[in-house]
C-alpha cells in the first residue's frame, strides 16, 4: 500500500502543521474569544444575582406592606365590631324606652277602661236595682194586693243583690 509507505516521510510535516493549526485555534479561541464569553457570562450572573437581590427586597417590602394592611384590617374589624355593639346597645335602649312608653300608655288606657267599666257596672247595677225594685213592687201588689213603698222595695232588692 502506497499510502502507508509514504507515512514516515510526511509524518513530521503533518505533525508540524497540526501543532501550528491547533496553536492558531488555541490563541484565536482561547485568548480572543473565551475572555469575551467569560466576561459576558460574569455580567449575566451578576445581573441575575442583582435581580434576585432586588426581588428578595421587593418580597420583603410586600410582606411588610401586607402585614401592615392585615393589622389595619384587624383594627378596622375590631372598630366595626365595637361600633356595631354600641349601635345594638343604643337600639336596645331606644326600643326599651319605646316599649316602656307604650306600656305606660297602655296601662293608662287599661286603667281608664277599668274605671269606665266600673262606672258602667255601677250604672247598670243602679238601673237593675231600680228596675228590680219596680218589678218587686208590681209583683207584690199583684200577688198579695199589698202596696209596697218604693224605699222598702229598693232596700229589699239591695239586700238580695249584695248577698
Amino acid at each position: 500500500m502506497p499510502q502507508l509507505n509514504q507515512l514516515p516521510e510526511i509524518f513530521w510535516s503533518q505533525l508540524f502543521w497540526l501543532v501550528v493549526v491547533f496553536g492558531i485555534i488555541f490563541f484565536f479561541i482561547g485568548r480572543g474569544m473565551v475572555p469575551k464569553i467569560q466576561s459576558t457570562i460574569d455580567a449575566r450572573e451578576k445581573q441575575i444575582a442583582d435581580d434576585l437581590e432586588r426581588a428578595q427586597a421587593a418580597r420583603a417590602a410586600a410582606d411588610q406592606t401586607e402585614e401592615a394592611w392585615r393589622e389595619r384590617m384587624d383594627a378596622a374589624r375590631a372598630e366595626a365590631g365595637k361600633i356595631a355593639s354600641e349601635a345594638k346597645q343604643a337600639s336596645a335602649r331606644d326600643t326599651e324606652a319605646k316599649v316602656k312608653k307604650a306600656a305606660d300608655k297602655l296601662a293608662l288606657k287599661v286603667e281608664a277602661s277599668e274605671k269606665k267599666l266600673g262606672e258602667a257596672v255601677q250604672s247598670a247595677r243602679t238601673e237593675i236595682e231600680a228596675v228590680a225594685a219596680e218589678l218587686t213592687q208590681d209583683l207584690v201588689s199583684r200577688l198579695t194586693g199589698v202596696k209596697v213603698d218604693q224605699k222598702d222595695a229598693v232596700n229589699a232588692v239591695k239586700a238580695e243583690l249584695n248577698v
